[in-house]
């Protein structure tokens, strides 16, 4: 039985009387739009009331009545010159043009209001008294250093390194300037490298391989416009090469002019290694010393060194062409291949036949060194030694071995999480082999294992080289925590979402898990400069820091207290898709130049199988 639906039931014999209604309906609308006509003397009035008063600028009308009736009142403010506007629900009428948003009459804009307690605001008040003050200080004490005759003038702790471009001295006076700014750093320098940590730090620096062959790289860089200086990693060129330039400069009463410019590959290591040449100097970071990275600065007016990235070294050269007191550029890790560093490379050859007296320095630990000396028309080359430290490499056979770890199909299979599932479905088995896995299988079929047991051999044979393994990676991290010598662990992954993954797995485990047994920090490009700086965190006694970064560990950045490094053999590389004609980042295997990098910074090093 279906439900009874309610309905109006009409006869159509009687007669349906409609006329009334629509003429009635009619006069109502007709009423209503009469009573609705547009009130031309009303607004008149309102406008000349505008004009006539001076203290007013505008009127201010919310009325939807007048938004519906916006043209006439346009029109009417256009005749006795006025200008109008609506602005979503408000209609503006002004004597002067109006723009095309007022955030004063958006509704929809967010209006927050920061109640701050009185004495934050009376401490504020007070730091900016006292930095007024001090400034207008600083500017009388610069006004008399200037304006001074040579019998008073006598230098202030304060002074600036160059003049200000506003005022017009002589040559003779900005040369005079300079010097004693000159003789000043050069006194700094002498007080510091005489007082007992400056002698501490001097014989630390001594100790490395560069500093043996200071006198030389300064005879080089005098005699040639360009030098290419290759040294193993560890040797101390990154943060020595930039002090000796400059502490020669400041020695022969030249420090005021001279400005040096060193740029590194990543943010981190513009900033870790700023901090150290800083503290070598026994300076804070800002002073003689600066860094300058994406959306932040460490830079004073005194500053003399500046260690950026590439890309703020190019954004420069678009503003200054010709790099205009710039004396030094030291381009560092340059043998790391893309298009910022293969642009600014042509950019400064270019520039140089334009400034003959501007030197550039080129430091790489892996590079071929004649190939870059021939695009610099036979540039002078010079090699620095570095340390050998006893490192152990151990390949996935030898952890298979050691271990007793059997690899198979299933536990391969990287764990991303749900929010990962396409990432997971492509390890599925059945899926299509890259052509460089069907290359690597065919490699390890040729390959001579008969060293190894059984068990050994029958897990390399299950090994797919298109996982990176995070079952394995834990097993290795846990077998270090409680069998290993104290030291953190370092691990190289390829990108973020890897990362993200193998710590959400890490942190399941009951031993890696605990706060009071491990450390655990990432590191990547993205994080902020800070997040970045925790991996130079020593932990407490007893606890081990485990690192999971990509490449961007590999150069410029030393971590002190690693002792293991596990490297899963791959990175993310530039490359370009001829397909799509677009550049993108695609997982690769490292080359063995990369390993060796690595290799000469840490103690043990696991990649993912020797045949490559």
């Amino acid at each position: 039985m279906s439900p009874r639906i309610p309905f109006l039931a009409m006869d159509s014999s009687l007669p349906l009387h409609v006329d009334g209604a629509d003429k009635g309906f009619n006069c109502d609308a007709e009423k209503g739009n009469s009573s609705s006509a547009f009130p031309s003397e009303d607004w008149k009035q309102k406008l000349n009331m505008l004009l006539n008063d001076q203290s007013k600028q505008e009127l201010v009308s919310r009325e939807k009545k007048d938004r519906r009736d916006f043209q006439q009142i346009e029109t009417l403010a256009s005749k006795m010159g006025l200008y109008s506007h609506m602005y979503a629900k408000v209609v503006v009428v002004s004597k002067a043009p109006l723009p095309n948003y007022r955030y004063d009459l958006d509704d929809k804009r967010r209006l927050r209001e920061v109640n701050l307690p009185t004495t934050l605001l009376r401490q504020v008040d007070g730091y900016l008294q006292e930095y007024l003050t001090q400034k207008s200080r600083r500017k009388e004490n610069f006004s008399n250093l200037w304006c001074a005759t040579p019998a008073d003038s006598g230098g202030t702790d304060e002074g600036l390194f160059e003049p200000p471009k506003s005022l017009s001295c002589s040559r003779a006076v900005v040369d005079k300037f300079l010097c004693q700014r000159s003789s000043q750093m050069r006194d700094q320098q002498r007080t510091w490298q005489e007082s007992p940590d400056g002698r501490k730090i001097l014989e630390f620096r001594s100790s490395l391989p560069a500093y043996k062959e200071k006198e030389a790289i300064l005879s080089a860089i005098s005699r040639n416009q360009v030098l290419i200086i290759s040294g193993e990693t560890g040797c101390g060129k990154t943060t020595q090469v930039p002090q000796f330039i400059l502490e020669s400069e400041i020695e022969l009463v030249r420090g005021a002019v001279c400005n040096i410019i060193c740029t590194q590959p990543r943010r981190i290591a513009a900033i870790s290694v700023s901090e150290r040449v800083a503290f070598e100097r026994g300076e804070k970071l800002g002073e003689t010393v600066g860094y300058k990275v994406r959306l932040e600065v460490m830079q004073g007016r005194d500053t003399h060194l500046l260690f950026c990235t590439t890309g703020i070294l190019l954004r420069r050269l678009l503003d200054d062409k010709k790099l205009k007191g710039i004396t030094h550029i030291i381009v560092d890790e340059f043998h790391e291949r893309g298009i910022n560093e293969d642009f600014l490379l042509v950019v400064l050859k270019d520039l140089l036949a334009f400034r003959p007296e501007l030197k550039l320095i080129l430091m790489s630990a892996t590079l071929d060194a004649e190939l870059f000396s021939s695009y610099f028309n036979n540039a002078s080359t010079m090699k620095i030694p570095g340390f050998t430290y006893p490192v152990r490499t151990q390949f996935l056979e030898d952890i298979l071995e050691i271990s007793g770890y059997r690899l198979t199909p299933d536990n391969q299979i990287d764990d991303y999480g749900p929010e990962r599932i396409w990432k997971m479905n492509k390890q599925l088995p059945g899926k299509r082999k890259s052509q460089l896995s069907s290359a690597l299988e065919d490699v390890l079929r040729a390959a001579d294992f008969n060293y190894y047991s059984p068990q050994t051999r029958e897990s390399l044979s299950c090994w797919n080289p298109d996982f990176i393994g995070f079952n394995l990676i834990q097993y290795i991290l846990c077998n270090i925590c409680e069998h290993e010598r104290p030291g953190a662990i370092l691990v190289f992954m390829i990108g973020w979402d890897d990362i993200n993954a193998l710590k959400e797995k890490l942190l399941t485990h009951p031993v890696l898990s605990d706060p009071n047994r491990v450390l655990l920090v990432m590191c990547h490009g993205s994080m902020d400069s800070l997040e970045q700086r925790l991996i130079f965190q020593e932990p407490e006694d007893g606890v081990r820091k485990i690192v999971l970064a990509t490449n961007i560990a590999e150069t410029s950045i030393t971590i002190n207290d690693i002792v293991f490094v596990i490297d899963c053999g791959k990175a993310k590389e530039s490359s370009y898709d001829a397909l799509n004609n677009t550049c993108c980042l695609l997982p690769t295997w490292i080359s063995k130049v990369s390993v060796q990098q690595v290799r000469l910074y840490y103690y043990v090093v696991i990649v993912s199988n020797d045949c490559f």
